[in-house]
């Protein structure tokens, strides 16, 4: 798939879904039915050129494969009964902002939230099974089955379009923030590719967190993700050079950041943390806002960023967060301490082939001064790294030593 078709995919997914299931029902069918009108797309877009309206054009290609599925289907008569009652039909109308909608619906009590986050990344963040199975870090057929599951479930339910109401949205919220916190990582930095970044998947991680805290505003964690998101959107410009190559932290011009986001998400956490039970994405903009405010890396406040991530490892334990933590320890109490916090990650297989774990622990064995080592680690992280510009970054740290 060209760029260019991926970018309309991601942007008009969720909406062609949404007006499908709003009008037919059947989100697996629906879903089905839009990925073959993707695939039509990719084969005539090219050739007669990419319609005016790409939207109307998904819906109505769409629309006529699912007709189509449900006639040839005759071993079940109801679906026979639903395919003679769409006959007459027009395309369903293009509406409003139907991917708020497709997120909670894929949210549904009926899924674990493992699958609703996986459902929801395919559904509404346009991720390809491999890119879910890279967030997970769980194996792709693993995820393929988990996403197949959670659509049967979804039918079995009776699961609709729009059948949330704002008494639903608590019990739904919490998998919808992870949702949105994935989808906008995996723009952040792209696990495979030769881009670092994926701007239009951010921007729409973004815009959904906005429609989120509209719709909950007093809501703290919404509010702090929002933030989260908007604090590290705010570094973008300055996190690639000139070639696409990655650019450290510690390396990137401030001047660059977005001030006017840094702004907007220092309000929402200074406005999120007083009003409630302090939450996760709360702690991880609070963090973020400490690197953000620093006018300098030399200026960073590392003690209370070390502080925020041992809150945070107690509030949502998990192998990132203590490689996250092991960063901010070793600026405060030494590499050597920090080093340590990674021994037992290293010990778990599923972990021992992520690139991240090994780039980071690179990082501090070349902070202690352990040169060979370290540079063995960047080099067995650049191996395991499925993103061009991380292996070039890691391949040129380890040549460097």
């Amino acid at each position: 798939m060209d760029g260019g078709l991926e970018d309309v995919w991601r942007r008009e997914s969720p909406h062609v879904l949404g007006a499908l299931v709003r009008r037919y029902g059947r989100f697996d069918a629906c879903e089905d039915a839009v990925q073959e009108a993707l695939l039509s797309a990719a084969v005539h877009w090219p050739r007669e050129g990419a319609p005016a309206n790409p939207r109307g054009w998904l819906i109505r290609a769409a629309s006529r494969r699912l007709v189509d599925a449900l006639r040839s289907d005759r071993a079940r008569h109801d679906r026979e009964a639903a395919a003679n009652l769409l006959e007459p039909g027009e395309a369903p109308v293009l509406g409003g902002d139907d991917s708020l909608q497709v997120l909670l619906l894929c949210c549904h009590p009926s899924l674990t939230p493992a699958s609703q986050v996986a459902l929801t990344l395919r559904a509404v963040g346009g991720l390809t099974t491999e890119q879910i199975a890279a967030a997970f870090l769980v194996p792709v057929a693993t995820t393929g089955q988990r996403i197949s599951r959670a659509k049967a479930r979804l039918a079995a339910a009776g699961a609709r379009l729009g059948d949330v109401t704002r008494a639903d949205l608590p019990a739904r919220v919490a998998s919808a923030r992870q949702v949105l916190y994935l989808v906008f990582n995996e723009g952040y930095t792209a696990t495979g590719g030769a881009d670092l970044l994926d701007v239009p998947l951010t921007a729409e991680a973004i815009r959904l967190a906005r429609a989120l805290h509209r719709r909950l505003p007093s809501d703290a964690e919404t509010a702090g993700l929002l933030a989260l998101m908007l604090l590290t959107e705010a570094r973008r410009a300055a996190r690639t050079d000139a070639r696409g190559d990655l650019v450290p932290l510690a390396d990137q011009d401030r001047s660059r950041w977005d001030r006017s986001l840094i702004a907007e998400g220092v309000r929402l956490v200074e406005a999120a943390l007083p009003s409630g039970p302090v939450g996760p994405f709360q702690l991880q903009a609070a963090i973020a806002a400490v690197h953000d405010e620093a006018a300098a890396y030399a200026d960073t406040d590392w003690p209370q960023i070390a502080e925020l991530y041992r809150m945070l490892e107690a509030a949502a334990p998990g192998p990132v967060v203590t490689m996250n933590r092991a960063v901010a320890v070793a600026m405060t109490e030494g590499p050597g301490t920090a080093l340590g916090m990674l021994d037992p990650l290293l010990r778990q297989p599923a972990l021992a082939r992520a690139h991240r774990l090994h780039a980071v622990r690179a990082h501090l064995l070349e902070q202690a001064g352990r040169l060979p080592e370290a540079r063995d680690a960047f080099g067995e992280a650049a191996r395991l790294a499925t993103s061009t510009p991380e292996q070039r970054y890691l391949l040129k740290k380890a040549a460097a030593l």
